[in-house]
């Protein structure tokens, strides 16, 4: 009989590549182990991916920036903040970010797809994943992803991230037009980190992915079999420990100092 395909999301891969033992606890133990409270990062980032889905959901005539509060309001998340002030300071300042990032697109220019699901196959993985938008670009895909990170990114960013490459790849099969190019939107600096793919590169990651599925798929068949999970699925720690939804049940993770939900979001309150 053929190996089964490992069904995964870009989330689910880079979950395991950041460290296997968060892994396990969000796919392989059940129950769970109980996360941590909300992330304000994660609400606000959200809040502003919806907006700008429902954006371009209304008619081509009323893609204004004037849209802008009452579909960000609409879509707010509320949970992760500190306080009511911080989260009124992080709703002006996405607002902000909207306004400026809708007044440089073109409102009648259609993507082939927002929040679309792409989805494909190889002799390892059965892939799928949700692209904030493509982009149609003189007869090629475009992958765009918005970030609300207090970071910059650059083109390393965009070269290295395995979830885009993953997104061309399939789009590239679901659209049957080349896909190569990927950005980075990154809202609250206004700039854009972008790559160009080859086929070689694409193929790079896409093998990268299938390495880090096969690992995936050992480790559950040992500890099914009765293997030590732990040593299935070791720590990784280091610097995303204090970030870590299950950082209270893991070992490693409790020595390190946690992160305040709202600490992402705190320095855009220095900025007003």
């Amino acid at each position: 009989m053929p190996e089964r395909l490992f069904v995964c999301t870009p989330s689910k891969l880079g979950t395991y590549l950041d460290c296997p033992r968060r892994y396990r606890y969000s796919y392989v133990d059940r129950p769970s182990p109980q996360k941590g409270p909300p992330w304000a990062h994660n609400s606000l980032g959200a809040s502003v991916h919806t907006a700008l889905k429902n954006w371009y959901a209304l008619p081509a005539a009323r893609r204004g920036t004037e849209a802008l509060p009452t579909l960000l309001k609409s879509t707010w998340v509320r949970e992760g903040y500190r306080d009511v002030d911080q989260e009124r300071v992080t709703y002006r300042k996405a607002l902000g970010w909207l306004d400026t990032y809708v007044a440089g697109l073109d409102p009648e220019q259609e993507p082939l797809g927002v929040e679309r699901v792409v989805a494909t196959k190889t002799a390892v993985l059965a892939f799928n994943g949700r692209a904030d938008r493509i982009d149609a670009r003189d007869g090629e895909a475009v992958i765009v992803d918005y970030k609300t990170g207090r970071t910059g990114l650059d083109a390393d960013d965009a070269r290295g991230s395995q979830a885009l490459a993953l997104y061309a790849y399939a789009a590239a099969r679901v659209f049957r037009r080349p896909c190569r190019r990927v950005e980075l939107h990154h809202l609250p600096s206004g700039t854009v980190a972008a790559h160009e793919h080859t086929e070689e590169s694409l193929a790079r990651q896409v093998t990268r992915a299938e390495d880090a599925a096969r690992d995936i798929m050992a480790a559950e068949k040992a500890v099914a079999a009765g293997a030590d999970a732990d040593e299935e699925f070791p720590t990784n720690p280091g610097s995303l420990c204090g970030w870590c939804d299950f950082r209270r049940s893991c070992p490693a993770g409790a020595e390190v100092h946690g992160k305040e939900p709202w600490a992402a979001v705190e320095h855009l309150e220095r900025a007003e």
